[in-house]
């Protein structure tokens, strides 16, 4: 999985066409925004569908820790998959988002997750300190798989 996280003032994106993707989820609002926020761009790939649920703990486990250092209290985790790679299929990159979701919300973070298979225009006004644009490469090691 590949992440490339932005620590944001403000985000806000509205849904404006079908992607590519087979699968699209039902969009339940057209727009969204986001305050004082982590907006993580990700894309899930193909060798996380060995371990997506380990591939999900590892993300949310490192969005967590950059979270906390920096006194954030949200995440929005966006669909992404222009940061390249092979790509997992969909249902495994939603399966992956959903349970990195899941596992933040669980650690108190208030999390919005941005529909998947949908292009979006985007408001985006970003902070200018060293930690406020971060780059990842998550990957499940055969050991750390459960």
């Amino acid at each position: 999985m590949r992440l490339l996280i932005l620590h944001v003032d403000r985000f806000a994106y509205t849904v404006t066409d079908a992607a590519r993707s087979p699968l699209r989820e039902a969009v339940s609002e057209r727009s969204h925004a986001s305050r004082e926020a982590l907006l993580a761009l990700a894309a899930v790939e193909r060798e996380d569908e060995a371990a997506p649920d380990e591939v999900a703990r590892l993300a949310a486990a490192e969005l967590e820790h950059l979270g906390r250092q920096l006194g954030v209290e949200r995440v929005v985790l966006h669909p992404f998959a222009h940061l390249f790679g092979e790509l997992a299929a969909p249902a495994v990159a939603v399966a992956v988002l959903d349970g990195a979701r899941d596992r933040l919300q669980a650690a108190g973070f208030a999390v919005h997750r941005s529909p998947f298979g949908w292009f979006t225009s985007w408001d985006l006004q970003a902070k200018g300190h060293p930690l406020s644009r971060v780059a990842r490469q998550i990957r499940a090691t055969p050991d750390s798989v459960h």
